[in-house]
């Protein structure tokens, strides 16, 4: 049974009318995006429960830090996670799809973070919340990253985390858009095991490309030391 919400050191996170529940890949993200140097201005693009814009405002001191969240529940949940954290004056979540959000709005960003949608076929689930947090059905990477264009601060940075199988494709796509690729991390659960997801920093600089690569557990529940030190801030446990 899912836990109705997750207790971090500082702020707590009620994700029980999210389709998405907190997990790994956020925490992931919102721990490892980099901060340096650091944002005046955070976005957040498919906020869900506000996990990563909570755990942005906990490493920062960044005074605009909003989410963008189109499914109503999600975005409704996002707004009390808000309202019940430390840093609620800092925080505001837009009930929006991005694509409209980006075509409408004055505001830029020195930093946008996103954990978005992507399996490219066809839905797998009865719940339409979910497949859309999931699946590329209202947002491919293509929109994501013209959103993002018209976004992000010219010395801005674009932090999003996505299946090591599509790294390639997304990277191709940003580069098509001016977009390019400056720092990778691809991740494995384990040393030996193979690469799942891949953390990517993109801005509108090219530059020499930093490549590494981490594992999350060197056995079941055991956490590596690069995690332990990546979450130390976050997790009650570490």
């Amino acid at each position: 049974m899912t836990l109705k919400s997750f207790k971090f050191k500082k702020f707590e996170v009620f994700h029980d009318k999210c389709a998405m529940k907190v997990g790994t890949d956020a925490v992931l993200l919102g721990a490892w995006a980099s901060l340096n140097p650091s944002p005046k201005s955070i976005l957040d693009i498919g906020s869900g429960s506000g996990i990563l814009s909570l755990m942005l405002a906990q490493r920062c001191s960044a005074n605009r830090i909003n989410g963008v969240e189109i499914d109503k529940n999600a975005f409704d949940q996002c707004v009390e996670n808000f309202k019940k954290s430390p840093w609620k004056n800092r925080l505001f979540c837009y009930h929006d799809d991005i694509i409209n959000f980006s075509s409408n709005s004055k505001l830029k960003y020195d930093l946008i973070i996103s954990n978005p949608p992507y399996f490219n076929g066809k839905s797998s689930s009865n719940c339409e919340a979910r497949n859309q947090a999931r699946f590329q059905l209202k947002l491919n990477f293509k929109d994501l990253i013209l959103s993002v264009k018209k976004l992000l601060n010219n010395l801005g940075k674009f932090c999003v985390i996505i299946p090591y199988e599509f790294e390639k494709e997304f990277i191709f796509i940003a580069n098509r858009y001016n977009i390019f690729c400056n720092n990778i991390s691809r991740v494995r659960g384990r040393e030996f095991s193979s690469i799942k997801r891949s953390l990517i920093e993109l801005s509108f600089k090219k530059t020499y490309v930093k490549y590494n690569e981490v594992f999350l557990e060197e056995e079941r529940h055991v956490y590596s030391d690069y995690y332990k030190s990546l979450t130390k801030e976050f997790y009650l446990k570490i």
